[in-house]
């Protein structure tokens, strides 16, 4: 019975929404990263290139790891068994921890003071790339997910 109740409170929803729920979460990520680097940038001299290469850094990044890690997620999702898992199925739960382990590393970076605000700053950027792309990704799974499975 208890079970029961556990399952019926859950916050569950679509796969389909599921996926959208993940793209938020992936562009609030990358948004804000992109935020904090770009207010956060010092004067210095070759500004604009320094921010082509961040940028050009992130895609590489995005290549080499986020497509891989994005589309893990994309057929996760869209193989669950359940018709409607939780909200927070987006990701597994190692997925959680790595992004713990991160939020704490930059602040931890940030705050003590470690590495120069202005070489956090385009990491910030380099890192907001993939992020962003990763949440186009899952928008267009968002978009497609009905031409592939009928719910």
């Amino acid at each position: 019975m208890v079970k029961r109740v556990i399952f019926e409170m859950k916050p569950g929803i679509p796969k389909r929404q599921l996926l959208l729920v993940a793209a938020a979460v992936w562009l609030f990520a990358g948004g804000f990263l992109l935020f904090r680097g770009i207010t956060m940038l010092p004067e210095m001299s070759m500004l604009w290139l320094k921010i082509v290469l961040a940028v050009i850094a992130g895609l590489i990044f995005f290549h080499l790891l986020f497509l891989r890690v994005s589309l893990k997620h994309i057929t996760r999702i869209r193989s669950l068994e359940i018709l409607r898992p939780c909200v927070f199925s987006f990701f597994d739960w190692k997925s959680y921890l790595l992004m713990a382990i991160m939020i704490t590393s930059g602040v931890l970076v940030r705050k003590t003071g470690l590495i120069d605000q202005k070489w956090i700053s385009l990491f910030f950027i380099t890192m907001a790339t993939p992020l962003l792309l990763s949440a186009v990704r899952f928008l267009r799974a968002w978009g497609k997910y009905c031409e592939l499975v009928k719910e």
